[in-house]
């Protein structure tokens, strides 16, 4: 399965990125995480990472979900130490509501200048 160049849905990442894992710049991968460099990097440095089951959001977490986000902030803990010692700085960023476009728990770790995506 390719990538698509655009994708409509609401869920990315249960729909293209984790099924199509092999097509993407991957950093990490496990039974319960992918990470890998974003299709279409934000800025300099742009990773995202996902738990592999299906988690509406950082809001909707619950304590059946504990396994999954505590690998997943072992993950972006590791992720955000190695780009900070790289680049001297990194950030963590999810989104929640209208901001977060897909509808799938991921954190962003990412350093360096935005990239312009006119």
């Amino acid at each position: 399965m390719a990538l698509p160049d655009r994708y409509t849905g609401d869920d990315f990442y249960c729909d293209v990125a984790i099924p199509s894992a092999a097509q993407l710049d991957v950093v990490h991968d496990d039974e319960l995480v992918l990470a890998y460099h974003h299709t279409r990097p934000f800025w300099a440095t742009h990773l995202v990472v996902v738990p592999k089951r299906h988690i509406d959001s950082f809001t909707s977490v619950t304590e059946c979900d504990e396994a999954d986000v505590r690998q997943l902030f072992a993950v972006v803990q590791r992720l955000a130490r190695e780009v900070t010692e790289r680049e001297g700085a990194a950030a963590v960023l999810t989104n929640l509501g209208r901001y977060q476009d897909s509808k799938h728990l991921h954190v962003h770790v990412h350093s360096g200048p935005q990239r312009d995506h006119t």
